[in-house]
């Protein structure tokens, strides 16, 4: 995401600053999923719901802005709403991906997972999304890797059993985060 925002501070300021604006936003809420999910296996419909079109209006916005913007090709018409709709698509696609993805592993296992699990990977597909499909594999790997670390070493420590829940949701904003950190 760094380097994205580099790039359209070059090329696009508008859709800098609504990127921007979109990063800021996932920050807070990461921090406040992150505490109440710890606190209260919970990750509340008031905070999630909301962050559908927040993260959705301001990254499809940065999506047009960078499509109208224009590039070296952007002189013809058909190539200007390839270029808008390739990271629209992925936008809205991303966001269905990674809903479904969680979906079928909460109907496959319930007790493995919250449906507010389900309900955040829709959000996190959002911004993942938007960076790329590699993001998006990215994100989603290393949240099961960091979750999967993470209780090998409470089984270790003797913290928890193979029984144990343990909230997901923090993972899954970590392996978000660092996919967003990753160059494009």
């Amino acid at each position: 995401m760094i380097q994205r925002l580099g790039e359209l501070w070059q090329h696009t300021p508008p859709a800098f600053w609504l990127v921007l604006a979109a990063c800021a936003y996932f920050a807070v809420m990461a921090v406040r999923l992150t505490v109440i999910d710890v606190r209260h296996h919970l990750l509340p419909n008031r905070i999630v719901f909301p962050s559908y079109a927040v993260a959705g209006a301001l990254l499809l916005a940065a999506a047009a802005f960078t499509g109208a913007g224009g590039g070296a090709d952007q002189g013809k018409a058909g190539s200007a709403a390839a270029f808008l709709a390739e990271p629209a698509l992925r936008v809205v696609a991303g966001a269905a991906i990674l809903w479904v993805f969680y979906f079928v592993l909460r109907f496959a296992y319930p007790p493995g997972m919250g449906f507010g699990d389900v309900k955040l990977a829709g959000v996190l597909g959002i911004y993942l999304g938007y960076l790329g499909w590699g993001h998006l594999f990215a994100g989603t790997f290393l949240a099961f890797l960091l979750g999967g670390l993470w209780s090998i070493l409470l089984l270790a420590a003797r913290r928890g059993t193979l029984k144990s829940s343990i909230p997901f949701g923090p993972f899954m904003l970590a392996g978000a985060t660092a996919a967003m950190l990753l160059p494009a």
